[in-house]
């Protein structure tokens, strides 16, 4: 069977699954029941320094966007870092890491932008014995207006200042965590790398307004007539982390900066994609929230299962495979033609092909008497959008035109020299076209 064992920034634990930081990972209590549920690390939630005590709401704290079927698609919240005395949350967290020593332990710190804070919290929680920490630089609402999480975040320059800081005062991994909320995520993740950063780990939450109440007419949730942004996770924000996953793992500047893959990872499915793009393990939390831990156990069986028929012993086998394959826009082989395809035996005559390619798109699709549907190759631009309306899974699909065939739409031959576009006399990009 595949070996789920995972070693990242030289931490080993038996699967790649860890629980991220947030309210899930609050506690002592919490935290053992994660682990005995099977998951492999957890990042236990922000901790802040002494001082005045952080103080949540006592209204809601969630709000959330929800499919068709009321499944959770995304969670806004407003919740802040721990309101739990810091001592309090160190003393937790060493019991738990020496009664789990196989599981990764990793403390989630936020403190002002001052080296002397940095300097005060970082021994005390290397006294712990936890793995390592991770810096949180991310959070978008309540401690962002404070001057830290996002606020930090979103300025290169303090990122690699507070990373070299904690670098020359803590002798364990540091792991940035950046914040989505941001232009190009690569201008971060270099300097956390600059800063001595061991690994980045993406995405936090994205700053959001869940909903509008329109009898009251405040944000949800609201807290007494008033709402705030909050931070956005879950399946929803999966397509964002992923992106910004991979614009990391393919920039020679930081080639080798290992990655921890967050973002809306539900099923074992999304693991082995965050993780092909260049993720060395994945952090979950809307998912451990919606369906308790034991989800973890479904994320385990699936993606042990899928390695073997895939044939891959370790995760190490397919980390990183998918990354050469994301190219810039321009690199595109235009000289790929597909058309779409509609089976006939399968289709349940809905319309709703006809409807979205004639209303919207290229009226590609005629509609014969019976309701019966099919494709005009010569006005097919191959955009793929009946695939995506159609209700039947495999009912349309998109057939690929052999090399040397007329594209009916313009009268060109299809070029076999796929395997060469980057440097194709029809490529305008290449040094051929010039």
């Amino acid at each position: 069977m595949a070996d789920l064992t995972t070693t990242f920034l030289g931490i080993t634990t038996p699967n790649p699954f860890w629980l991220a930081s947030a309210p899930p990972t609050d506690k002592e209590y919490n935290v053992r029941r994660a682990f005995e549920a099977g998951w492999g690390g957890v990042v236990w939630k922000t901790l802040g320094e002494d001082g005045p005590p952080i103080v949540n709401v006592n209204g809601p704290r969630y709000g959330v966007v929800y499919g068709a079927d009321r499944r959770v698609l995304g969670i806004n919240n407003i919740e802040l870092i721990t309101d739990r005395p810091l001592q309090t949350n160190l003393e937790e967290i060493a019991r738990v890491k020496a009664d789990y020593p196989d599981r990764a332990m990793i403390v989630s710190l936020m403190v002002p932008c001052e080296e002397q804070a940095w300097k005060r919290i970082l021994p005390r929680v290397a006294e712990t014995g936890a793995d390592g920490i991770e810096l949180n630089f991310g959070c978008p609402h309540g401690m962002s207006e404070r001057g830290m999480g996002a606020a930090v975040g979103q300025v290169p320059e303090y990122i690699e200042m507070v990373t070299r800081w904690c670098k020359q005062n803590y002798d364990k991994p540091v792991i940035v965590k950046l914040t989505p909320n941001i232009t190009d995520i690569r201008y971060p993740a270099r300097a956390a790398k600059n800063g001595g950063a061991d690994a980045v780990s993406l995405i936090n939450t994205v700053s959001s307004i869940i909903s509008v109440n329109l009898d009251d007419f405040s944000p949800e949730p609201s807290i007494d007539g008033k709402g705030s942004h909050g931070g956005y996770c879950g399946p929803a924000v999966k397509p964002i982390a992923l992106n910004m996953v991979a614009e990391i793992a393919r920039d020679a500047d930081m080639r080798g900066l290992p990655i921890s893959g967050i973002g809306g990872v539900t099923t074992w499915r999304d693991a082995a994609e965050f993780m092909s793009l260049g993720a060395g393990n994945v952090q979950v939390c809307t998912a451990a929230m919606t369906y308790g831990f034991r989800v973890v156990q479904e994320m385990i069986a699936g993606l042990s299962t899928w390695m073997d028929q895939k044939g891959y012993e370790r995760t190490s086998d397919f980390i990183g495979r998918a990354v050469p394959n994301v190219t810039d826009w321009q690199y595109l082989n235009l000289n790929y033609v597909t058309k779409a395809r509609i089976d006939q035996d399968a289709c349940i005559k809905c319309g709703r092909c006809y409807a979205a390619c004639e209303d919207t798109s290229h009226q590609a699709i005629w509609m014969k008497p019976g309701r019966v549907f099919e494709v005009n190759d010569a006005e097919c631009v191959a955009c793929n959008l009946c695939v995506d309306v159609c209700p039947v899974e495999d009912c349309i699909t998109m057939e690929r035109l052999p090399a040397g065939t007329v594209d009916p739409r313009t009268g060109k031959v299809v070029s076999d020299d796929y395997a060469n576009w980057t440097t194709h006399p029809n490529n305008p990009m290449s040094r051929a076209a010039e």
